[in-house]
């Protein structure tokens, strides 16, 4: 299974401005219509639960949302089965479970902390990355606390628009 995390990001690697989580506010028209072709095409997304919390998003059947926490009960109301499914599983114990399961690809849509625990386990196939021109000097970061030590190896660069946005997809070299 291919795991792939998604991001938008800032020129000084700021994916949120200044500690506010709604991307949409800020980023290009074009990188979210990227994003809306992606979320529409996957069959599998995880995220953790800030990132849910901050733009819940609507059930349906053509995706399977997993949304990462550590108090999964808290959200068992909101639970759809076939569709929206929260768990304290670890990133390893769930990718493990759904390629058990047949999936071909996985995408992980955020945030900092998922990001992090995927790619410490190495669990990260291939990063998807916008850069917007834009520069916030506060704000969050693709990945929280831990020291990491990833390579990367670009696959694919596209400017998107006037302004310089660009969508990059990177390989991830695994060691």
């Amino acid at each position: 299974m291919k795991t792939i995390l998604i991001f938008v990001s800032t020129l000084d690697g700021k994916v949120t401005k200044w500690g506010e989580p709604h991307v949409r506010l800020w980023s290009s028209h074009q990188n979210q219509d990227y994003y809306k072709k992606v979320w529409n095409e996957s069959k599998l997304i995880v995220m953790g639960s800030n990132t849910f919390n901050a733009d819940p998003s609507s059930p349906s059947p053509d995706h399977q949302l997993i949304i990462m926490t550590g108090h999964p009960d808290k959200y068992k109301s909101l639970e759809i089965s076939g569709q929206i499914e929260f768990t304290n599983e670890s990133t390893v114990e769930l990718t493990a479970r759904f390629k058990s399961k047949g999936y071909e690809q996985m995408l992980v849509v955020g945030g900092a902390h998922v990001a992090a625990s995927f790619l410490k386990e190495q669990l990260i196939d291939e990063l998807w990355l916008t850069f917007e021109p834009k520069i916030f000097g506060t704000g969050g970061n693709l990945v929280t606390d831990g020291k990491l030590d990833i390579n990367l190896g670009l696959i694919n660069c596209e400017k998107v628009n006037e302004q310089g946005t660009l969508i990059t997809k990177y390989a991830v070299l695994k060691k």
